[in-house]
């Protein structure tokens, strides 16, 4: 059985509050991070057992946090439990476990299944799995780059899909249909930034020889 804590890494806080009942209605002890860099620093003080991570988060999103798990070699062989609502795709999924992510879950989780996922893990004295080799930066960039395209698309068709039905609404359904538009807006233009700040590192990296 391993020891130490599960972490969960969780930005909403219906979310994560519902995963910290859960295992702990199960006798597991729980500490939280709202991020993968608070997540990293939770890493450092609690030393957790597993890991449980959402991969769209402000900061620092999950597969940012788990590549710089998988460079350091304290916590290279640390287990990752993925939890997604966004990146559901076969490819986000095959992207994920590239990076060295043991189990890929989508939300809404299956109560069951996911602790079942969890009690396995947890009952692994060593890691059955080899422990990943963590891919090179360029790599990493490059398939995060893809990823973040495809949601951009995704973005946009719903955006348009959206705006076209607005006007045929009632005011009662127009509402809602607008604040789902602020939100996807927003949405979108948090993944054009996270495109930019990719496209700057990947462009340093060439820059700079490497």
């Amino acid at each position: 059985m391993r020891k130490g804590p599960i972490l969960i890494v969780e930005d909403v806080p219906n979310v994560r509050e519902l995963l910290e009942v859960t295992l702990r209605f199960k006798g597991y002890p729980v500490v939280s991070a709202t991020n993968g860099k608070d997540g990293l620093a939770k890493v450092e003080s609690e030393k957790p057992a597993i890991i449980i991570t959402d991969i769209l988060m402000p900061v620092m999103d999950g597969y940012a946090f788990v590549q710089a798990l998988r460079l350091n070699p304290a916590t290279r062989s640390l287990p990752v439990i993925f939890l997604s609502a966004t990146y559901v795709t076969p490819e986000d999924r095959k992207f994920a476990l590239s990076l060295g992510a043991n189990r890929f879950l989508e939300k809404p989780i299956d109560t069951e299944d996911f602790l079942l996922t969890v009690a396995e893990m947890m009952a692994q004295d060593e890691p059955t799995e080899p422990i990943p080799t963590p891919l090179n930066t360029v790599d990493f960039y490059t398939g995060y780059k893809e990823r973040l395209e495809q949601k951009l698309r995704h973005k946009n068709t719903q955006i348009t899909r959206t705006e076209r039905l607005i006007p045929t609404l009632g005011p009662d359904q127009k509402k809602a249909f607008e604040s789902m538009l602020s939100d996807a807006r927003n949405d979108r233009e948090n993944i054009k930034a996270e495109l930019k700040e990719i496209q700057r590192a990947l462009d340093e990296f060439h820059t700079n020889g490497h």
